[in-house]
């Protein structure tokens, strides 16, 4: 299994050699050159530094298990905005903090990644109850489409390096293509009747779409559930979680997984309801990495999950 994924430590390697994780801003703030890009999270901010390469310095303004949903501006938040020349965000909705949101709204220098997919490809935008899915990052080759916007807003920022900025951008859409491929190679492997996920909130509609269906099957949506929304501060009703709970019991699923960001208290008692019912349900002890991917790389936590996913739903 590790094997599927030797191309990708070349890509972490090029991607820590071009944007240095340091534990300040300060150095990030000063002058050195560089077009300074401010990056809302991990999953964009890694692509922006791959394409950016020596030539971009970028930091990461939600890091860690924090929730990209709910994020609100801290102090110095604001001066960081004010000095990057350019802000790559994800948009659709996912960073709908009240104070965030709104100064990323009104900056001209603010870049919705996600809404430059909608628009390119609308038909590959997934809704529910009325409600855009932000996840796009979930589906390696959904998010390679953002590279484009990324390459071009680098290259009209800085035109002199703009051949530079095509060249990384194509190799590493070529890189993604080749992940994207592995992923789902390595999720088919797993028995069509055991490739059911149920996870803490709904961040893995994509990821399921992706790497869990069967080609041409057109209710992929069975394939994933879980008890909290799009946005994992949203109230949950015991119509919801008895939702769940039929569809543990339809699909015989025997393993519930957690994410890294969120609590697992509603995914606990689902667990535990279910044992009382006399279906036997256990929660992975690792986690999924969604909406946070801790102290990973995007590119790590998507294999992550993919190898946790293989090993775990191939023994149920």
């Amino acid at each position: 299994m590790k094997k599927l994924f030797l191309p990708l430590l070349a890509l972490l390697f090029l991607i820590s050699c071009s944007a240095p994780r340091g534990s300040s801003s300060s150095r990030w703030m000063q002058e050195n050159g560089k077009i300074k890009v401010l990056s809302t999270t991990s999953q964009v901010g890694d692509l922006v530094a791959y394409v950016g390469g020596g030539r971009v310095d970028n930091w990461t303004l939600i890091s860690g298990d924090l929730d990209p949903h709910s994020y609100e501006l801290v102090k110095g938040d604001g001066e960081k905005v004010e000095r990057a020349d350019l802000v790559f965000y994800n948009g659709l909705g996912l960073e709908h903090g009240a104070s965030l949101s709104a100064l990323l709204h009104k900056n001209p220098k603010a870049i919705p990644l996600g809404e430059a997919i909608r628009k390119k490809s609308p038909e590959l935008i997934l809704e529910k109850e009325g409600a855009i899915d932000p996840h796009l990052w979930m589906d390696l080759s959904l998010w390679e489409k953002s590279i484009e916007e990324i390459v071009e807003k680098l290259s009209t920022t800085d035109p002199d390096s703009s051949l530079y900025y095509e060249e990384r951008g194509k190799e590493l859409q070529s890189r993604m293509e080749q992940e994207d491929l592995q992923l789902r190679e390595m999720l088919q492997k797993i028995p069509s009747e055991k490739r059911y996920l149920v996870t803490s909130h709904d961040a893995f509609r994509y990821f399921a779409r992706a790497y869990l269906k069967e080609a041409g099957e057109e209710n992929w949506e069975e394939r994933f559930t879980a008890p909290e929304g799009l946005a994992p501060e949203g109230q949950l009703s015991p119509v919801d979680l008895q939702a769940v709970i039929l569809f543990l019991q339809k699909h015989r699923v025997s393993v519930l997984f957690p994410e890294s960001n969120v609590g697992q208290g509603v995914i606990g008692k689902i667990a535990q309801a279910s044992r009382d019912m006399g279906f036997p349900i256990r929660l992975c002890t690792k986690p999924l990495y969604g909406d946070a991917t801790g102290d990973l790389t995007y590119f790590e936590a998507m294999q992550r999950n993919g190898e946790l996913l293989a090993e775990e739903l191939s023994q149920q």
